[in-house]
């Protein structure tokens, strides 16, 4: 199975592909798609169109995508959450069924314990995936997410909802 993990950013989304088969997991490929400054339609278009490339590139199974968590500033959560639909409407879009996980269940799975500092994640997910570097922080956290989510599927535990297109519908 080929899983897309998506680390919403209205700035920068960071993305990552892994493959499972069985319980061994292989890294594909990781980055980021920057959406510059300026107005936010044009930076969600940028989002869009970049996720898109990322789909069709790298042909996914499967999305794994991270929650948004609620932010001191309530402007700040909006921006995130326009950032994360548009996320989910390439998948959507694409027919892939999206499963969301918070970032306690993610940094859980991989790490051990849900309060673990980016830096701790950014480690486990290059030695989980034998990287030869750190991954940049935005393209850990998509990849830590599509690990939470290759973890979860593996023991048939997704409780996550899914989202996905039939016949131009969603179900």
């Amino acid at each position: 199975m080929r899983i897309l993990g998506i680390d919403p950013g209205l700035r920068n989304t960071g993305f990552g592909v892994i493959e499972r088969s069985g319980s061994k997991l292989r890294y594909v490929t990781s980055g980021t798609v920057k959406s510059g400054q300026g107005d936010l339609a044009v930076r969600l278009k940028v989002l869009l169109e970049g996720l898109n490339e990322v789909i069709a590139a790298q042909a996914p199974q499967e999305v794994a995508i991270e929650k948004v968590f609620v932010n001191v500033n309530p402007q700040s959560t909006l921006l995130l959450g326009q950032a994360r639909g548009t996320a989910i409407c390439a998948a959507v879009i694409a027919g892939l069924p999206v499963a969301e996980y918070t970032a306690l269940q993610v940094k859980q799975a991989v790490v051990g314990k849900g309060h673990a500092k980016k830096e701790q994640v950014q480690h486990m997910v290059k030695r989980l995936l034998a990287l030869p570097g750190d991954p940049s922080p935005d393209a850990a956290d998509a990849l830590a997410c599509a690990i939470c989510h290759a973890h979860s599927a593996a023991l048939g535990a997704v409780s996550t909802r899914s989202l996905h297109m039939k016949k131009g519908r969603l179900v």
